[in-house]
């Protein structure tokens, strides 16, 4: 009993312990993994390339929606920077709110403002 509550126990301490990265498979089933304090276009650009690049690059304005395909991507580009965003489940969504890397990346450039 004792040895189950110390494995428990570390457990427990394994998981509260563990620094703000996040994890989203790709494509081709390599994972992206954000870091906290990494450059976020950067890391936007690999996870891009992940899925064989900006399905519609980058552009202020959004696509024609019947020409969009679920999982594809662009870069927004706004006056207030940009924002990496996926169509999911009918409509377009920034990238992060999608995977959940951070909660710090929808205020990063242009991501507050995409959808005003």
């Amino acid at each position: 009993m004792k040895t189950a509550l110390l494995f428990l126990s570390f457990c427990f301490l394994l998981t509260s312990c563990a620094t703000a990265n996040s994890v989203a498979s790709s494509d081709n089933q390599q994972p992206i993994v954000w870091t906290q304090g990494a450059d976020v276009e950067a890391f936007w650009a690999r996870y891009a390339a992940s899925k064989s690049g900006l399905t519609w690059g980058k552009t202020d304005t959004y696509p024609p929606y019947k020409q969009v395909k679920e999982g594809d991507t662009l870069l927004i580009e706004l006056k207030q920077g940009s924002c990496l965003m996926e169509f999911y489940h009918s409509r377009w969504r920034r990238a992060n709110d999608v995977w959940r890397w951070s909660e710090t990346m929808n205020s990063f450039g242009g991501c507050p403002y995409v959808f005003d």
